[in-house]
Order: structure tokens, then sequence, then C-alpha cells
């Protein structure tokens, strides 16, 4: 196959047998076709991504727990029984939870467990003794959430504290 070129020169195209070397054919535009079909793909991929990042995982429920109102603050190197409610975020009871409360910025002698019933989502908590430091007024305790082993359940966000001060 044979083309003439502008100037009336002759110019020989690669036949199958040919030197990939002496073919002098060119797709104007190519690699930089390529070039912007990959960033756009990328791009796009990226959004899509991001946009099924913010969904979360399925079927998982965060839980958090509310502590009573009269239990919110306690007395340092006092006993003090804490009722606290596990529930999800939408507001519902969550049963057979265990919750942890550790010391914060306060001190507490280990960590203290409760246990919400089969039937309720109250746990009341037995703290004993919890206490400060010389230099401080107030401190808190960290409560964490053990969801029960056979749900959908999840404790990743930070929960209420304990608010400890001096008697």
């Amino acid at each position: 196959m044979r083309s003439k070129a502008v100037a009336g020169n002759q110019r020989r195209h690669s036949a199958a047998g040919d030197s990939f070397a002496d073919d002098d054919r060119a797709i104007e535009g190519l690699p930089i076709r390529l070039v912007i079909a990959l960033t756009v793909g990328v791009a796009a991929l990226a959004l899509m991504l991001n946009m099924l990042g913010g969904i979360g995982d399925v079927g998982d429920t965060e839980v958090t727990v509310e502590v009573a109102n009269d239990d919110q603050v306690v007395e340092a190197d006092a006993d003090a029984d804490v009722s606290v409610f596990v529930i999800d975020e939408n507001g519902n009871n969550v049963q057979d939870a265990t919750v942890l409360v550790s010391a914060g910025s306060a001190q507490l002698n280990g960590v203290e467990e409760a246990h919400t019933g089969a039937d309720e989502n109250e746990a009341i908590v037995e703290l004993e003794e919890p206490s400060l430091r010389a230099d401080q007024d107030m401190g808190t305790l960290e409560i964490d959430i053990v969801p029960p082993s056979d749900s959908n359940y999840i404790d990743e966000q930070p929960n209420p504290e304990i608010i400890v001060t001096e008697a």
C-alpha cells in the first residue's frame, strides 16, 4: 500500500513483515488523549470512593450511654453508684452490654464493670472512692461500652464522662 506525500514524494507504510522501527505512521494526539482519559478516570473514581466512604459500614449501629442526671457528678474519696443507660444512635435500648468505667483525669483503682440485663438497658456502676490529684479540683472518668457480641453494635464514638469533684 502506498500513499502520496504532499510534496509528491512516495512514502512507504510498514507491511506485516517490516520492523517496528521502520514504521513512520503516527496517531497525532493519542498520547495526550490517553493521559487526559486516565486523569478524568482517576478523578471520577476518587469522587465515587469519597461518596461511598461517607456511607459507613453497612449494618453497624453506634451505641452510647446516658448517665442519670443525679449521677453525672460524683464526689472524690466517696463511694458512688452511677446509673447509666445504654442506647443506640436511634435512641433504642441496648440489652446485654458491658459498661466499663476507667480513670480519665480523675483517678480510679482499676476498671469498674457493670452489665445491662437481658430485659433492660440500665447498668449500675459501683465506683469505689474515685480520687483527684493534689492540684485538682475536678476530673473525669471515662466510659466505654462493650456491645453484645452477637449484634451489629459498635462503640467507636466518644461517650459521656462522669465528673469527679472535690468534696
